[in-house]
């Protein structure tokens, strides 16, 4: 009787571990250098850091790339395009 009580103490003690930080995508997405460590380390040891902490690193991800400041060039307007139907400047005639 005593065995399995010692047994389940020691399981109860194991699962009791200090929790594992978990970042958020904010945190992560305005430090780039831990950003890109934890997208190496959710590529090497996921089973480690767990699911719900690689997809904040992939939220994190999205983040910087898709808020960067809007276009990094300028789109020329369109009416100072020439189009098909306007007459062109070098129609040799």
């Amino acid at each position: 009787m005593r065995k399995p009580l010692i047994l389940i103490l020691a399981a109860m003690q194991a699962g009791c571990g200090k929790p594992i930080p978990f970042e958020s995508a904010e945190s992560l997405a305005r430090n780039p250098e831990r950003l890109k460590e934890m997208r190496v380390r959710c590529q090497v040891e996921r089973h480690l850091i767990g699911e719900a902490q690689c997809h904040e690193v992939a939220e994190a991800t999205r983040l910087r790339f898709f808020s960067g400041g809007g276009p990094k060039h300028t789109p020329v307007p369109a009416a100072s395009q020439p189009s098909a139907s306007q007459p062109g400047q070098g129609g040799g005639r």
